[in-house]
Protein backbone atom coordinates (compact mmCIF):
# COMPACT_ATOMS: atom_id res chain seq x y z
CA UNK A 1 0.00 0.00 0.00
CA UNK A 2 1.26 3.15 -1.23
CA UNK A 3 2.10 5.83 2.01
CA UNK A 4 -0.49 8.36 2.25
CA UNK A 5 -1.19 11.70 2.11
CA UNK A 6 -1.92 13.71 5.37
CA UNK A 7 -3.27 17.01 6.30
CA UNK A 8 -3.40 18.36 10.06
CA UNK A 9 -6.40 20.25 10.05
CA UNK A 10 -6.24 23.47 13.22
CA UNK A 11 -2.39 23.20 12.65
CA UNK A 12 -1.72 26.59 14.73
CA UNK A 13 -3.79 25.73 17.71
CA UNK A 14 -2.60 24.34 21.29
CA UNK A 15 -3.45 20.90 20.04
CA UNK A 16 -2.50 20.95 16.58
CA UNK A 17 1.01 22.32 17.13
CA UNK A 18 0.93 18.78 19.94
CA UNK A 19 -0.32 17.10 17.19
CA UNK A 20 2.48 17.99 14.63
CA UNK A 21 5.12 17.13 17.47
CA UNK A 22 3.78 13.73 18.13
CA UNK A 23 3.78 12.67 14.28
CA UNK A 24 7.56 13.62 13.88
CA UNK A 25 7.73 11.33 17.88
CA UNK A 26 6.17 8.47 16.44
CA UNK A 27 7.52 8.43 13.12
CA UNK A 28 4.15 8.61 11.02
CA UNK A 29 5.48 6.71 7.47
CA UNK A 30 3.95 9.51 5.51
CA UNK A 31 4.14 10.73 1.63
CA UNK A 32 3.36 14.14 2.07
CA UNK A 33 2.22 16.41 5.09
CA UNK A 34 -0.13 19.66 4.84
CA UNK A 35 -0.99 22.13 7.45
CA UNK A 36 -4.37 23.83 7.42
CA UNK A 37 -5.91 26.59 9.38
CA UNK A 38 -8.56 29.22 9.76
CA UNK A 39 -8.05 32.30 7.18
CA UNK A 40 -7.21 33.98 10.41
CA UNK A 41 -3.86 31.95 11.11
CA UNK A 42 -3.33 31.21 7.28
CA UNK A 43 0.05 32.42 5.78
CA UNK A 44 1.59 31.17 9.20
CA UNK A 45 5.01 29.46 8.45
CA UNK A 46 6.08 26.41 10.38
CA UNK A 47 9.34 24.18 10.34
CA UNK A 48 8.71 20.80 10.51
CA UNK A 49 11.11 18.16 10.39
CA UNK A 50 13.62 20.26 9.28
CA UNK A 51 11.29 21.74 6.70
CA UNK A 52 9.70 25.34 6.69
CA UNK A 53 5.90 25.23 5.91
CA UNK A 54 2.98 27.84 5.23
CA UNK A 55 -0.05 27.18 7.03
CA UNK A 56 -2.54 27.06 4.01
CA UNK A 57 -6.26 28.36 4.78
CA UNK A 58 -8.61 25.15 4.79
CA UNK A 59 -10.59 24.77 2.01
CA UNK A 60 -12.46 21.89 0.81
CA UNK A 61 -10.62 21.61 -2.21
CA UNK A 62 -7.66 21.49 0.24
CA UNK A 63 -8.40 17.79 0.61
CA UNK A 64 -8.01 16.59 -2.83
CA UNK A 65 -5.65 13.68 -3.00
CA UNK A 66 -5.49 13.59 0.90
CA UNK A 67 -5.66 10.14 2.68
CA UNK A 68 -5.80 11.45 6.22
CA UNK A 69 -6.62 14.25 8.39
CA UNK A 70 -6.03 15.14 11.73
CA UNK A 71 -8.28 17.35 13.26
CA UNK A 72 -7.96 19.70 16.18
CA UNK A 73 -9.97 22.46 14.59
CA UNK A 74 -13.57 22.99 17.01
CA UNK A 75 -16.99 20.61 15.99
CA UNK A 76 -18.50 23.21 13.87
CA UNK A 77 -15.30 23.18 11.47
CA UNK A 78 -15.63 19.48 11.39
CA UNK A 79 -18.68 19.15 10.35
CA UNK A 80 -18.06 22.04 7.85
CA UNK A 81 -14.79 20.14 6.23
CA UNK A 82 -16.08 16.39 6.86
CA UNK A 83 -18.04 15.47 3.95
CA UNK A 84 -15.65 17.01 2.00
CA UNK A 85 -13.23 14.88 3.20
CA UNK A 86 -14.87 11.63 2.64
CA UNK A 87 -16.67 13.07 -0.92
CA UNK A 88 -12.56 12.86 -1.56
CA UNK A 89 -11.72 9.38 -0.17
CA UNK A 90 -10.11 10.51 2.95
CA UNK A 91 -10.39 9.39 6.41
CA UNK A 92 -11.28 12.13 9.14
CA UNK A 93 -9.44 11.39 12.79
CA UNK A 94 -11.24 14.17 14.89
CA UNK A 95 -10.53 15.39 17.71
CA UNK A 96 -13.64 17.92 18.64
CA UNK A 97 -17.01 16.17 20.18
CA UNK A 98 -19.14 16.74 16.73
CA UNK A 99 -19.44 13.18 15.82
CA UNK A 100 -18.38 10.95 18.87
CA UNK A 101 -21.75 9.60 19.57
CA UNK A 102 -23.15 8.97 16.46
CA UNK A 103 -23.52 5.51 16.25
CA UNK A 104 -22.20 5.03 12.60
CA UNK A 105 -18.69 6.39 14.14
CA UNK A 106 -16.21 4.22 15.92
CA UNK A 107 -14.80 6.72 18.92
CA UNK A 108 -11.36 4.95 19.66
CA UNK A 109 -8.41 4.55 22.37
CA UNK A 110 -5.53 3.28 20.62
CA UNK A 111 -4.36 -0.20 22.13
CA UNK A 112 -8.08 -0.07 24.00
CA UNK A 113 -10.76 -1.11 21.19
CA UNK A 114 -8.69 -0.90 17.65
CA UNK A 115 -11.37 -3.65 16.25
CA UNK A 116 -13.83 -0.60 16.10
CA UNK A 117 -11.72 1.24 13.35
CA UNK A 118 -12.49 -1.69 11.11
CA UNK A 119 -15.94 -0.12 11.11
CA UNK A 120 -15.25 3.43 10.39
CA UNK A 121 -17.14 5.16 7.15
CA UNK A 122 -14.51 7.90 6.61
CA UNK A 123 -14.88 9.55 9.99
CA UNK A 124 -13.23 8.19 13.16
CA UNK A 125 -13.59 10.40 16.34
CA UNK A 126 -11.07 10.86 19.26
CA UNK A 127 -13.08 10.73 23.19
CA UNK A 128 -12.95 13.79 25.21
CA UNK A 129 -9.70 14.39 27.15
CA UNK A 130 -10.60 13.48 30.47
CA UNK A 131 -12.21 9.99 29.14
CA UNK A 132 -9.45 8.99 27.36
CA UNK A 133 -6.69 8.62 29.99
CA UNK A 134 -9.38 6.85 32.09
CA UNK A 135 -9.95 4.20 29.47
CA UNK A 136 -6.15 3.07 29.60
CA UNK A 137 -7.21 1.99 32.98
CA UNK A 138 -10.22 0.92 32.86
CA UNK A 139 -10.12 -1.35 29.97
CA UNK A 140 -7.82 -4.16 31.90
CA UNK A 141 -9.68 -3.93 34.66
CA UNK A 142 -12.69 -4.55 33.48
CA UNK A 143 -11.58 -7.51 31.10
CA UNK A 144 -10.16 -8.83 34.39
CA UNK A 145 -12.70 -8.06 36.65
CA UNK A 146 -15.74 -6.81 35.50
CA UNK A 147 -16.95 -3.20 36.43
CA UNK A 148 -20.21 -3.14 37.67
CA UNK A 149 -20.29 0.68 38.78
CA UNK A 150 -18.15 3.52 38.24
CA UNK A 151 -17.87 7.23 40.08
CA UNK A 152 -14.86 9.56 38.57
CA UNK A 153 -14.48 13.07 39.60
CA UNK A 154 -11.97 14.71 37.84
CA UNK A 155 -9.42 17.59 38.06
CA UNK A 156 -8.78 19.20 35.05
CA UNK A 157 -6.02 21.56 33.88
CA UNK A 158 -7.05 25.38 32.03
CA UNK A 159 -5.18 24.18 28.51
CA UNK A 160 -8.07 21.77 28.07
CA UNK A 161 -9.69 24.76 27.41
CA UNK A 162 -7.29 26.40 24.98
CA UNK A 163 -4.61 29.19 25.13
CA UNK A 164 -6.82 31.79 25.85
CA UNK A 165 -8.02 30.02 29.59
CA UNK A 166 -3.81 28.95 30.33
CA UNK A 167 -2.81 33.10 29.61
CA UNK A 168 -5.77 33.98 31.76
CA UNK A 169 -4.47 31.67 34.92
CA UNK A 170 -1.52 33.47 34.13
CA UNK A 171 -2.21 36.57 34.28
CA UNK A 172 -5.03 36.34 37.01
CA UNK A 173 -2.72 34.55 39.25
CA UNK A 174 -0.22 37.61 38.58
CA UNK A 175 -3.38 40.21 39.07
CA UNK A 176 -4.49 38.62 42.39
CA UNK A 177 -0.65 38.47 43.82
CA UNK A 178 -0.16 42.06 43.42
CA UNK A 179 -3.64 42.95 44.92
CA UNK A 180 -5.09 44.31 41.65
CA UNK A 181 -7.97 43.67 39.94
CA UNK A 182 -8.78 40.96 36.81
CA UNK A 183 -11.62 40.62 34.58
CA UNK A 184 -12.16 36.64 33.58
CA UNK A 185 -13.09 35.94 30.61
CA UNK A 186 -12.17 32.68 30.14
CA UNK A 187 -13.84 30.93 32.84
CA UNK A 188 -17.30 32.18 34.71
CA UNK A 189 -15.37 32.57 37.79
CA UNK A 190 -11.67 33.58 38.62
CA UNK A 191 -9.66 30.73 38.08
CA UNK A 192 -6.50 31.94 40.07
CA UNK A 193 -6.52 30.09 43.55
CA UNK A 194 -9.87 28.77 43.14
CA UNK A 195 -11.49 25.51 42.02
CA UNK A 196 -14.24 26.13 39.25
CA UNK A 197 -16.99 23.03 40.49
CA UNK A 198 -18.51 23.60 36.08
CA UNK A 199 -16.83 22.35 33.16
CA UNK A 200 -18.98 23.35 29.84
CA UNK A 201 -22.80 23.69 30.39
CA UNK A 202 -25.53 22.08 32.59
CA UNK A 203 -27.78 19.52 31.04
CA UNK A 204 -31.05 18.89 31.91
CA UNK A 205 -30.67 15.93 34.59
CA UNK A 206 -27.71 18.81 36.68
CA UNK A 207 -24.74 17.41 35.19
CA UNK A 208 -22.47 19.33 32.84
CA UNK A 209 -22.01 18.15 29.10
CA UNK A 210 -18.33 17.59 30.32
CA UNK A 211 -19.48 15.15 32.57
CA UNK A 212 -21.93 13.51 30.39
CA UNK A 213 -18.98 12.70 28.11
CA UNK A 214 -17.49 10.91 30.32
CA UNK A 215 -20.53 8.45 30.96
CA UNK A 216 -21.78 8.08 27.39
CA UNK A 217 -18.34 8.03 25.83
CA UNK A 218 -17.13 5.56 28.62
CA UNK A 219 -20.02 3.10 28.08
CA UNK A 220 -19.48 3.30 24.20
CA UNK A 221 -15.33 2.75 23.87
CA UNK A 222 -16.07 -0.21 26.70
CA UNK A 223 -19.09 -1.58 25.10
CA UNK A 224 -21.17 -1.29 28.51
CA UNK A 225 -24.48 -1.89 28.63
CA UNK A 226 -26.81 1.02 29.05
CA UNK A 227 -28.02 0.62 32.19
CA UNK A 228 -24.25 0.38 34.30
CA UNK A 229 -24.10 3.41 37.00
CA UNK A 230 -21.82 5.88 35.58
CA UNK A 231 -21.39 9.10 37.57
CA UNK A 232 -18.90 12.29 37.15
CA UNK A 233 -18.10 15.20 38.69
CA UNK A 234 -15.52 17.45 36.81
CA UNK A 235 -14.34 20.73 38.29
CA UNK A 236 -11.86 23.15 36.49
CA UNK A 237 -8.09 23.51 39.21
CA UNK A 238 -5.82 26.30 38.38
CA UNK A 239 -3.33 23.67 36.72
CA UNK A 240 -1.80 24.74 33.45
CA UNK A 241 -1.00 20.94 32.45
CA UNK A 242 -2.18 17.60 33.67
CA UNK A 243 -5.69 16.29 34.37
CA UNK A 244 -6.07 14.43 37.42
CA UNK A 245 -9.17 11.92 38.16
CA UNK A 246 -10.38 10.26 41.39
CA UNK A 247 -11.42 6.91 40.30
CA UNK A 248 -14.06 4.63 42.40
CA UNK A 249 -14.95 1.40 40.82
CA UNK A 250 -17.22 -1.78 41.80
CA UNK A 251 -16.36 -5.02 39.96
CA UNK A 252 -18.76 -8.18 39.91
CA UNK A 253 -15.21 -10.06 40.48
CA UNK A 254 -13.68 -10.52 43.85
CA UNK A 255 -10.67 -7.88 43.67
CA UNK A 256 -7.79 -6.29 46.13
CA UNK A 257 -5.63 -3.75 45.60
CA UNK A 258 -2.72 -6.13 44.80
CA UNK A 259 -4.26 -7.61 42.28
CA UNK A 260 -5.70 -4.29 40.66
CA UNK A 261 -1.83 -3.23 40.61
CA UNK A 262 -0.55 -5.86 39.15
CA UNK A 263 -3.16 -6.03 36.39
CA UNK A 264 -2.50 -2.10 35.58
CA UNK A 265 1.50 -2.57 36.08
CA UNK A 266 1.46 -4.73 32.77
CA UNK A 267 -0.65 -3.18 30.91
CA UNK A 268 -0.07 -0.67 27.58
CA UNK A 269 0.43 3.21 28.42
CA UNK A 270 0.96 2.95 32.42
CA UNK A 271 2.84 3.83 34.93
CA UNK A 272 2.03 2.69 38.15
CA UNK A 273 3.47 4.94 41.19
CA UNK A 274 1.80 3.40 44.38
CA UNK A 275 3.96 3.58 47.05
CA UNK A 276 2.29 6.75 49.08
CA UNK A 277 4.16 5.54 52.52
CA UNK A 278 7.25 6.92 51.20
CA UNK A 279 4.97 10.28 49.42
CA UNK A 280 5.53 8.29 46.40
CA UNK A 281 2.05 8.91 44.14
CA UNK A 282 0.96 10.78 40.80
CA UNK A 283 0.69 14.78 40.26
CA UNK A 284 0.28 16.32 37.21
CA UNK A 285 4.26 17.71 37.25
CA UNK A 286 4.95 13.72 37.08
CA UNK A 287 2.84 13.60 33.66
CA UNK A 288 3.17 16.95 31.92
CA UNK A 289 5.27 16.75 28.22
CA UNK A 290 5.29 12.71 28.86
CA UNK A 291 2.81 9.81 27.40
CA UNK A 292 2.07 7.48 30.07
CA UNK A 293 -1.48 7.97 32.39
CA UNK A 294 -0.18 7.27 35.80
CA UNK A 295 -1.69 5.68 38.76
CA UNK A 296 -1.61 5.80 42.27
CA UNK A 297 -3.40 5.54 45.60
CA UNK A 298 -5.00 2.24 44.89
CA UNK A 299 -6.50 0.91 47.65
CA UNK A 300 -9.74 -1.01 48.69
CA UNK A 301 -12.90 1.14 48.13
CA UNK A 302 -14.91 1.11 51.92
CA UNK A 303 -18.20 2.14 50.23
CA UNK A 304 -18.66 -0.91 47.42
CA UNK A 305 -18.51 -4.10 47.92
CA UNK A 306 -15.36 -5.34 45.97
CA UNK A 307 -14.95 -1.81 44.92
CA UNK A 308 -11.32 -0.40 44.47
CA UNK A 309 -10.59 3.33 44.70
CA UNK A 310 -7.42 5.26 42.84
CA UNK A 311 -6.05 8.23 41.36
CA UNK A 312 -4.89 8.14 37.76
CA UNK A 313 -3.11 11.78 35.85
CA UNK A 314 -2.21 12.18 32.76
CA UNK A 315 -1.37 15.31 29.81
CA UNK A 316 -4.41 16.17 28.59
CA UNK A 317 -3.00 17.61 25.66
CA UNK A 318 -1.00 14.80 24.79
CA UNK A 319 -2.84 11.61 25.76
CA UNK A 320 -6.11 13.49 26.24
CA UNK A 321 -5.66 14.77 22.73
CA UNK A 322 -3.10 14.81 20.44
CA UNK A 323 -1.35 11.72 21.31
CA UNK A 324 -4.36 9.85 20.66
CA UNK A 325 -4.92 11.22 17.93
CA UNK A 326 -1.85 10.17 16.28
CA UNK A 327 -1.79 6.40 17.60
CA UNK A 328 -5.06 6.10 15.95
CA UNK A 329 -3.24 7.58 12.59
CA UNK A 330 -0.97 4.65 12.62
CA UNK A 331 -3.40 2.39 13.64
CA UNK A 332 -5.19 2.96 10.44
CA UNK A 333 -2.04 3.00 8.50
CA UNK A 334 -1.13 -0.37 9.86
CA UNK A 335 -4.11 -1.88 9.37
CA UNK A 336 -4.71 -0.21 6.00
CA UNK A 337 -7.78 1.62 7.35
CA UNK A 338 -7.24 4.42 4.34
Amino acid sequence: MNKPNIAILGATGVVGREITKIVDELKIDFNSIKFLSSAKSAGKKLTFQGKEYIVEEAKPESFDGINIVLASAGGSTSQKFAPEIVKRGGVLIDNSSAFRMDKDVPLVIAYVNDEDLKKHKGIIANPNCSTSQLMLVLKPLDEQFKIKRLIVSTYQAVSGAGLAAINELRDDTVANLKGETFENKAFKKPISFNVIPQIDVFTENGYTKEEMKVVNETKKILHLDDSLPISCTAARVPVFNSHSEAVDIEFEKSVTPEKVRKVLENSFGLKVIDNPENYEYPTTRDSSGVDPVFVGRIRKNLAFDNGISLWCVADNLRIGAALNTVRICKKVIEMGLY
